[in-house]
């Protein structure tokens, strides 16, 4: 029995371990413990947290310098004292150039070149001669006495002495009586009445609503207050034709001046208007630093002397 217990016990011991038996497990390293050493690691490498915490940063150019100042100019289209009919009066504008260059300007240079100077100045005279009763009567409407003696009497020695104004006698020694055009439309101006619209009437020119019924309440006082020729066809047609020739043919220049600007339209009527405010201007005492073309005014009268009333016939309108 004793041998039988000894035999069980070896065959025991080198059986092999059965199926339920588990074998040893080796212990599992930490994070802690898998680490790479301090020394193996390069200095700026992040960690596998690290790196999914925060992306690698993408670096940036620098956006380059730019030092360059933009203006930027809003200019505007002044209109004093205003174009509402902007469109119809261009077109009327281009249609008086039109004849202009067809017609009244070949003629007006045709006429320089024919009639004599001495015959031309004298016709200039007489006209504004005829005009010195108008420039009495408005010097009288805006109170300046003295101005309406002066014109009385330069109308009286021109009558008198210089062959019924052909001949500028009281301009010189020892009148010395200069010429001052005035007339109603300057009258409503020096009193503060608007220009009011602006217009280009086709074959006549540039003008405003205040120096058109200006300039008509002008024309009426000789054919009201004398009569006779004044109201005839047969002397206001030949002189009207002769003023307009020769005041075409005296501004020419200026004329083709305007004609070479970018919008010959907008120089004329800025011109215009810029001179007519000089003269109302010019009423009140006051005179402007800059001169313009005067387009009607003698050249020794300056571009601040008030122009002749009838602001149709007295300016060049082409």
């Amino acid at each position: 029995m004793s041998f039988s217990i000894l035999v069980g016990a070896m065959l025991l011991a080198d059986a092999p371990m059965g199926a339920g038996a588990l074998p040893p497990v080796s212990p599992v390293p930490s994070a802690s413990d898998q680490q790479t050493p301090p020394s193996a690691a390069p200095p700026d490498a992040a960690t596998p947290a690290q790196a999914l915490a925060k992306p690698p940063a993408v670096p940036v150019p620098d956006a380059p310098q730019d030092n360059t100042v933009c203006d930027i100019v809003v200019s505007a289209r002044r209109h004093v004292p205003g174009d509402p009919l902007q469109a119809a009066n261009a077109k009327s504008f281009a249609l008086t150039q039109d004849v202009d260059r067809a017609v009244v300007g070949p003629a007006a240079l045709a006429y320089e070149r024919t009639v004599p100077e001495p015959i031309r100045d004298g016709l200039r005279n007489f006209n504004l001669n005829l005009h010195e009763p108008v420039v009495f009567l408005n010097y009288l409407l805006q109170l300046k006495p003295g101005k309406a003696g002066e014109t009385a009497g330069r109308f009286a020695v021109n009558s008198a002495l210089g062959a019924a104004g052909l001949f500028d006698v009281a301009r010189k020694r020892p009148f010395e009586l200069p010429r001052r055009p005035n007339g109603f439309a300057d009258t409503l101006g020096y009193y503060g009445v608007a220009p009011g619209p602006f217009f280009f009437l086709p074959l006549i020119g540039p003008t405003t609503l205040r120096d058109l019924l200006g300039g008509g309440v002008d024309r009426l006082v000789l054919p009201l207050s004398v009569g006779g020729p004044f109201r005839s066809l047969a002397y206001t047609v030949p002189m009207g034709a002769d003023r307009l020739l020769d005041r075409r043919a005296e501004f020419d220049e200026q004329l083709n001046q305007v004609r070479e600007t970018p919008d010959p339209y907008s120089a004329r009527r800025e011109m215009y208007l810029h001179k007519r405010q000089a003269e109302i201007e010019a009423l009140h005492g006051t005179r402007r630093g800059a001169a313009t073309p005067t387009f009607g005014l003698d050249s020794s009268e300056g571009p601040s002397a008030p122009a002749d009333s009838d602001a149709v016939e007295q300016s060049l309108h082409l």
